[in-house]
C-alpha cells in the first residue's frame, strides 16, 4: 500500500466518527478495498439505539438497490454463456405481458430506459406500510398502461429489475434467490451477503431508524421483512466489506472479478444520463455513474425501510468505498464524497515526513474541532463538522521544529501568521497556535469552559 493511502486511511474514521456525532446518526459501517482486498473496515455508533447493540462490522445491513448491480451481473453472466443477448425482447423469455411490456429490451430494463412504473400504483412496501409485492401484484401493476415510450428516457423502475429476476428463472430453471446466491454471491468469495433476508442468530442485522422529527426520538425499524418477488430489486442484505469487495470486482482490470472485462466495461459504461438532476450522474447497466474525471466513480446506492446505503468503485486508483447508514436520513451518499475529497486530497499532498509528522491530531477552539493532516511538505487544517473536511482548509508550512507559518489560507483566515507547537514538561504536545487562535486537547476545552460558563447554567 502506498503511504498517501495508508495516511488517508488513517484520517478518513476520525473524520466519519465526528461526522456522525455532530449529525446524529445511529450508526455508520465504512469498508474500504484496494485492489481487491478490504484494507479499511471501521464501524461507529449502534445497530439498536433502543436495545444500544454496538454496531460491529459483522453486522448485515438491508442494502437495497445494490440488489441491482448484483442482478445485472447475474444477466451479463448468462450472456457471456450464450443464453441470452441485451437485445432480446422480454417477451422471449416472459409470458402474459402487455405487447408494450413484453417488447421492452433486456438492456432496457438494465438501464433502466424501458418506460416503465416505478413502484406501482402503490409502493407502499417502501415505506414499510404493506408487503413487498408478489409476482401476479406486480404484473397487475404492468397489465395498466406504462408511463414512457421505451428508449425516451432514464427512468427508475423496480418492477424492471423485478422482471429481470424472472428473466433469470426462466433461463436457469431455478428460484432468482436460489441462482443468484451460487452463481454470482458465492462465486464472488462473499460469505456475509444473501439475495434477502433470511433469519440467523449467526448473522446479526443491523436494525434501520426513522427520523428524529416529527416525532422527537428515532423509532427502530426492524428491516427484517422478506422482499418476496422483489429481492432482485431491493432484496440483499451485506456488510460494508463484502460490497467494497464486490464492486472492486466491476473494475476492468481487477483480477477477482466473474465476468469478463468487455461485460464490466459495458456495464458500467454511461448509457443515460439524469437530465433533470442538478447533479451530473449517469446510469450503465445495474450501476450508477458520477463526473468524469480521475476521481470518476461508479457504484450503486440503496434505500431500504430505515437504511440509506452506498457502494462505489473509482477505477483510475481500484479503489472501492462502502458506506453503510441505519437511519432514513442517513448521510451514506453525503459521505461517499467526503471519503473521496479526503483521499484525493491527501493523494495531493503526500504522506507525513519526520518535519511534518507531529503536527496531527484533533485540536479545540470555542468555534469547535480542527484536525491537522500532515503532508509530504505541509500540515492541512482540517474542519471535521464539514462534509468536505479540506475544502477552504488553511495549509501550514513547517519552518522550524514546533514553528511554522500559514502558506495559504482563504482571505478571512490567518494567512502569513506563525504556528507554534506547545508541548508540556514531558515533550508532549498539549496545545497548537495558528495565528491568534490557541487550540488545546478535549478534556482542556471541556474544563475551560465548564470554568467560565458552568455557574452561569
Amino acid at each position: 500500500m502506498s503511504d498517501w493511502l495508508a495516511s488517508a486511511l488513517g484520517y478518513i474514521p476520525q473524520w466519519l466518527d465526528y461526522q456522525r456525532l455532530v449529525n446524529d446518526q445511529p450508526g455508520v459501517s465504512l469498508a474500504i478495498a484496494h485492489q481487491g482486498k478490504i484494507v479499511l473496515e471501521h464501524v461507529s455508533g449502534y445497530a439498536n439505539l433502543a436495545k444500544k447493540e454496538p454496531l460491529t462490522p459483522r453486522h448485515r445491513f438491508r442494502v437495497a438497490s445494490h440488489s441491482k448491480t448484483f442482478t445485472a451481473v447475474g444477466i451479463m453472466l448468462l450472456r457471456e454463456q450464450g443464453k441470452l443477448s441485451l437485445d432480446d425482447r422480454l417477451a422471449k423469455f416472459v409470458g402474459g405481458l402487455t405487447s408494450e411490456v413484453a417488447n421492452v429490451t433486456i438492456a432496457q430494463l438494465l438501464s433502466h430506459s424501458a418506460g416503465l412504473m416505478r413502484d406501482g400504483l402503490d409502493g407502499g412496501q417502501f415505506a414499510d406500510r404493506r408487503p413487498f409485492l408478489s409476482e401476479a401484484e406486480y404484473r397487475a401493476d404492468l397489465a395498466l398502461p406504462q408511463p414512457l415510450p421505451p428508449a425516451t428516457n432514464f427512468k427508475y423502475s423496480n418492477h424492471g429489475f423485478a422482471l429481470l429476476g424472472k428473466v433469470i428463472e426462466q433461463v436457469t430453471g431455478e428460484r432468482y434467490v436460489d441462482w443468484i446466491a451460487r452463481n454470482v454471491v458465492d462465486a464472488s468469495g462473499l460469505h456475509e451477503t444473501a439475495p434477502d433476508y433470511m433469519p440467523s442468530k449467526s448473522l446479526p442485522l443491523a436494525r434501520g431508524h426513522t427520523m428524529r422529527e416529527p416525532f422527537g426520538r428515532r423509532y427502530v425499524v426492524p428491516g427484517d421483512n422478506p422482499t418476496n418477488d422483489m429481492a432482485s430489486a431491493t432484496g440483499f442484505v451485506a456488510t460494508a466489506g463484502d460490497l467494497a469487495k464486490f464492486f472492486s470486482g466491476l473494475s476492468s482490470t481487477s483480477v477477482s472479478g466473474i465476468l469478463k472485462p468487455e461485460s464490466r466495461r459495458e456495464m458500467t459504461r454511461r448509457h443515460w444520463r439524469d437530465t433533470h438532476s442538478q447533479f451530473e450522474r449517469y446510469y450503465g447497466l445495474g450501476t450508477i455513474s458520477g463526473p468524469v474525471g480521475p476521481w470518476s466513480w461508479v457504484g450503486h446506492a440503496g434505500g431500504f425501510q430505515g437504511t440509506l446505503t452506498r457502494t462505489v468503485l473509482i477505477p483510475d486508483h481500484d479503489i472501492a468505498i462502502s458506506i453503510l447508514t441505519n437511519a432514513i436520513d442517513g448521510l451514506a451518499n453525503v459521505w461517499f464524497e467526503g471519503v473521496i475529497h479526503i483521499l484525493r486530497t491527501i493523494h495531493g499532498h503526500g504522506a507525513p515526513v519526520p518535519a511534518t509528522k507531529d503536527w496531527t491530531g484533533r485540536w479545540w477552539g470555542m468555534w469547535g474541532a480542527f484536525d491537522l493532516v500532515p503532508g509530504k511538505d505541509r500540515v492541512l487544517v482540517a474542519a471535521p463538522a464539514q462534509n468536505m473536511p479540506f475544502v477552504d482548509a488553511s495549509e501550514i508550512v513547517v519552518t522550524a521544529p514546533d514553528s511554522g507559518k500559514v502558506a495559504k489560507a482563504q482571505a478571512f483566515g490567518d494567512l502569513a501568521e506563525p504556528c507554534i507547537l506547545h508541548r508540556n514538561k514531558s515533550g508532549q504536545v498539549e496545545a497548537v497556535q495558528i495565528g491568534g487562535k490557541r487550540l488545546v486537547t478535549d478534556e482542556a476545552i471541556k474544563a475551560e469552559v465548564v470554568e467560565r460558563y458552568g455557574a452561569a447554567t
